[in-house]
């Protein structure tokens, strides 16, 4: 199958993109910046696209069978200065759709859109939050160009951990850093609460499940284990060799309240379909070796 994965540059778009291309699958990958050349990321092929100007022409996007959508926007980024109710309705609202259909009228088949669990796992964070509003409705928006022609999945995913290879995730260096005690004397703590997380070889293959055996029209709600933050934060200590730190009841700079949609302190936690698990055919119990992967690349 020839696949573009919009937002292949990024840790999601770029894992699945190496996970397709191994299984055989043809794979070119699409972002507002080029991979660095040495990387394997560097050595697929690769279009220019930023999604929200929809500026891909037919003619490109009509070259592939399927599309992977791994872009949508996040806390990470509203313009400093702008309206946030407007960022989310140009970028997620309209943008992503408005990119969905293109990729119909172009000839695309089959397009797996890749996007946020909150609207599933805890529908009445919709109402009073814009950002998790606007992901349900791109997420509806896209759904709702199924057709006989246009096969379309949703897999919506909780908080994602992973790695590639020769790809800088900000995030999991940080991580791995504090744990290795890099950030004194900010004190060793972890937040209250607790959400489901998914290793990014485990949203990888839902993925390519959606792909190949995905219900038309359908939104799956994936994940994976259910940990609370002081889990979390212990599985990067444990791995360095370091005590698991205290669960403390303040702001955490690497796990701000901004990205707790669900509050501090209150927990997120949810068992996917067992029936929906085993047709996407994604792995389970996979943190703590993908935490393990995280540290042997950022912990040298």
């Amino acid at each position: 199958m020839k696949i573009l994965i919009v937002g292949g540059t990024g840790m999601i778009g770029g894992h699945a993109a190496l996970a397709l291309r191994d299984k055989g699958h043809e794979v070119t990958i699409a972002g507002r910046n080029r991979p660095a050349a040495d990387t394997p990321l560097g050595e697929l092929d690769y279009l220019r696209c930023d999604y929200i100007a929809n500026d891909l022409p037919a003619a490109q996007l009509g070259a592939f069978d399927a599309l992977v959508f791994a872009a949508g926007n996040d806390v990470r980024h509203l313009p400093a200065d702008g309206d946030e109710a407007a960022h989310w309705e140009r970028a997620n609202v309209q943008g992503v759709p408005r990119f969905f259909r293109a990729a119909r009228d172009a000839g695309i088949r089959v397009a797996v859109h890749v996007g946020s669990f909150y609207p599933q796992a805890m529908p009445e964070l919709v109402e009073h939050n814009a950002y998790i509003r606007s992901r349900k409705l791109a997420d509806e928006g896209v759904r709702a160009l199924a057709g006989a022609e246009f096969r379309v999945v949703s897999v919506n995913a909780p908080f994602v951990v992973g790695t590639v290879p020769g790809l800088l995730v900000p995030m999991f260096k940080a991580y791995t850093n504090y744990a290795k005690g890099g950030f004194a004397p900010m004190p060793d703590f972890a937040p209250p609460g607790g959400v489901n997380f998914i290793s990014a070889a485990s949203l990888s293959e839902a993925i390519e499940g959606a792909l190949l055996r995905g219900e038309n029209g359908k939104a799956y709600l994936v994940g994976d284990e259910n940990l609370t933050f002081q889990d979390y934060f212990g599985a990067f200590f444990r791995e360095v060799g370091r005590p698991v730190p205290p669960a403390i009841d303040q702001e955490h700079p690497l796990m701000p309240d901004a990205a707790i949609c669900f509050g501090r302190g209150n927990t997120l936690y949810y068992e996917p379909d067992s029936a929906e698990t085993a047709l996407l055919g994604y792995r389970r119990q996979d943190i703590a070796r993908t935490v393990k992967e995280i540290v042997a690349q950022y912990g040298g």
